[in-house]
C-alpha cells in the first residue's frame, strides 16, 4: 500500500495555500498530478523524498511507514527508496554514463544491476562518454537511469520531459512506458502536457489551491467519462474559421493539423488555444472543450 497523507501550509504567489492531500496510490501504476503551477505538485514529490518535511499526516510507501507527524518517524532522503528525476538532469558532469550510474548504487558489488538498466534504457553504448557530449534526450534518459539504479519503491518524475522538442518529447514518452512496466514502479509524474497524460498514464490526480479538485482516469477527468467513440484524441485548437454557414476548426493533433467542420452553436465554447478532446459518434466528430 501506497498511502500520501500530508498537510503543510504553502506561500504561492497568491498568498497562502493550505496543502491537505489524502489519497492511496495504485500499485505498479502511473499516477499524473495535474493542474495550474503553483498547486502543490512539485511539494508534493518533494516531501515524499524527504527534501521537505509535512506539518502534519503520514507517509506509507509499499507498506513502510517513512513520516508519520504523530509517531515522529520521518526518514532521511539517503534511507529512502526513491528515484527522483528532475527537469535539469542534475548529471554530475565530470562522470561518465556508468560512473554516474555506479555513484547512485547502494550495493556497490551489484554491477549487473547497472548494466541490466544500462541495456533496458539503451545506453550501453553511451557508457564511457560524459553527459557534456550528449543530447538533451540522452541526458534524460541517463537520469531516468541513474533514479533506476536504486530499485526504488516509488518514482518519482518532475516534468522531466518538458525542456525537450515535440520529437524527442514523444520518444521518451515511449522509453518511460517500458520502463515502468518493465520494473512494474508505482510512479507519480508532474505533466502539464495533456497529450503526455493520455499516452502515459493510469491515473490522474488535478490539484487545485493543494487540494485534491478531481481524480479518476484522463477520460474521466478531461473528456467526461460519458464521451464515447472509434477515437480520441486530445490536441489545440489553432485555427477557427467560417466558411460559408459552417465553421472550419484546425487542431493541432502531436505534429498534425486536423480540420473539423463545425456548426456556430458547436463552436460558441471553444476558443484559439483551447487544449481539446476530438471525438467519435455515429461518425461525425465532436470536439469537447477540457
Amino acid at each position: 500500500m501506497t498511502h500520501l497523507n500530508i498537510q503543510k501550509e504553502l506561500r504561492g504567489t497568491d498568498g497562502a495555500i493550505n496543502l491537505d492531500i489524502n489519497h492511496k496510490l495504485e500499485a505498479d501504476k502511473l499516477t499524473v498530478l495535474f493542474g495550474k503551477s503553483g498547486a502543490g505538485k512539485s511539494t508534493i514529490l518533494k516531501m515524499i523524498a524527504g527534501l521537505l518535511e509535512p506539518t502534519n499526516g503520514q507517509l506509507i510507501i509499499n507498506n513502510e511507514v517513512w513520516f508519520d507527524k504523530s509517531k515522529k518517524i520521518n526518514l532521511p532522503p539517503q534511507k529512502r527508496k526513491v528515484g527522483f528525476v528532475f527537469q535539469d538532469y542534475a548529471l554530475f558532469p565530470n562522470m561518465t554514463v556508468k560512473e554516474n550510474l555506479l555513484y547512485a548504487l547502494d550495493d556497490k558489488k551489484n554491477l549487473k544491476k547497472v548494466d541490466e538498466i544500462l541495456e533496458v534504457t539503451e545506453l550501453m553504448s553511451l557508457s564511457n562518454i560524459k553527459p557534456e557530449t550528449l543530447s538533451g534526450g540522452q541526458r534524460q534518459r541517463v537520469a531516468l537511469a541513474r533514479a533506476l539504479v536504486r530499485e526504488p519503491k516509488i518514482l518519482l518524475l518532475d516534468e522531466p520531459l518538458s525542456a525537450l522538442d515535440f520529437a524527442m518529447r514523444a520518444k521518451l514518452q515511449d522509453e518511460l512506458l517500458k520502463v515502468q512496466q518493465y520494473f512494474n514502479l508505482t510512479t507519480i509524474l508532474v505533466s502539464h502536457d495533456i497529450s503526455e497524460v493520455f499516452k502515459l498514464a493510469h491515473n490522474v490526480i488535478e490539484l487545485e489551491n493543494g487540494k485534491i479538485k478531481q481524480q479518476g482516469t484522463p477520460y474521466e477527468i478531461f473528456a467526461g467519462s460519458n464521451v464515447s467513440g472509434k477515437f480520441k484524441f486530445s490536441g489545440e485548437i489553432v485555427g477557427i474559421n467560417k466558411s460559408d454557414i459552417t465553421y472550419i476548426v484546425t487542431i493541432l493533433i502531436g505534429q498534425d493539423l486536423v480540420k473539423v467542420v463545425a456548426t456556430q452553436d458547436e463552436i460558441q465554447n471553444l476558443s484559439i488555444g483551447d487544449k481539446v478532446v476530438l471525438s467519435s459518434k455515429a461518425f461525425n466528430p465532436l470536439i469537447i472543450r477540457i
